[in-house]
C-alpha cells in the first residue's frame, strides 16, 4: 500500500483541527510522524500485519473536538476516510479499533499484536531525548527561563515518566522504553553536576 496519500491526508487534516497547544513547537502532524516512524521499527522486530499497524498510526490522532475525547473522534475520522479510499472492511474495523484502545495505555486487556505496537509507539514519544528538548522548549517560554527550571521540568517529568515503564506492551517497547529513561538519567546526573 502506498502510504503518501495517507500522510498527505493526516497533515492537511491535522492542520485544520490540530487541538489547542500550549505550546507553539507541539503539533499533531509532527507526533503522528514519529509515532509512524517507530511503528514501523518495532513492526520490522516483531511482526504484525504491517498495513494495519501503519494506518492506525497515521490516523490515531487525526480528530479532534472539543466535546469528545480525541479517540473517538479521530477513529470516526479514520473510518469515514479509509472507506472513502476503498479500503477493505476488515482492515478499516481493525485500525479503528486500534485507535479507540490507543488512549488506554495502563490496560490488561487481551490486544492484538498490532495493537500493542501502535501503543508503545505512541508511548515511546516524547521519552527521552525528544522529551528533554520539549522540557527545554517549555521552560525557555516561561517568563523566568533559566536553567535550573529547565532542569526541574526535566526531573518532574522523569519522576512522571518512569513508571509508565509498566505500560509497555512489547517486550521491544520495554527494552527501548528502558533506553531512554537511562538516557534522561544520565542527562540529569551530568546536568545537576554542572548546575550545582
Amino acid at each position: 500500500m502506498d502510504y503518501s496519500e495517507v500522510i498527505e491526508f493526516v497533515k492537511k487534516t491535522t492542520s485544520e483541527t490540530d487541538r489547542p497547544g500550549t505550546y507553539p513547537f507541539r503539533n499533531a502532524y509532527d507526533h503522528t510522524m514519529r509515532v509512524y516512524r517507530w511503528a514501523i521499527r518495532l513492526q520490522a522486530k516483531l511482526g504484525g500485519d504491517l498495513d494495519v499497524i501503519v494506518l492506525a498510526a497515521l490516523l490515531h490522532d487525526v480528530g479532534w473536538d472539543n466535546e469528545r475525547p480525541s479517540h473517538e473522534v479521530s477513529a470516526e475520522v479514520a473510518v469515514e476516510y479509509l472507506d472513502s479510499i476503498g479500503v477493505e472492511p476488515e482492515m478499516i474495523v481493525r485500525v479503528g479499533e486500534i485507535i479507540m484502545m490507543h488512549k488506554d495505555k495502563d490496560t490488561d486487556k487481551a490486544l492484538s499484536l498490532e495493537c500493542c505496537i501502535v501503543m508503545d509507539a505512541d508511548l515511546l514519544d516524547e521519552m527521552g531525548a525528544i522529551g528533554i528538548m520539549s522540557d527545554c522548549m517549555e521552560a525557555g517560554l516561561d517568563d523566568e527561563a533559566s536553567y535550573k527550571r529547565a532542569y526541574y521540568k526535566i526531573k518532574e517529568a522523569y519522576r512522571q515518566d518512569k513508571p509508565k515503564y509498566s505500560w509497555c506492551k512489547t517486550e521491544t517497547g520495554r527494552t527501548e522504553f528502558a533506553k531512554r529513561m537511562q538516557l534522561v538519567e544520565s542527562f540529569i546526573y551530568q546536568l545537576e553536576r554542572e548546575l550545582f
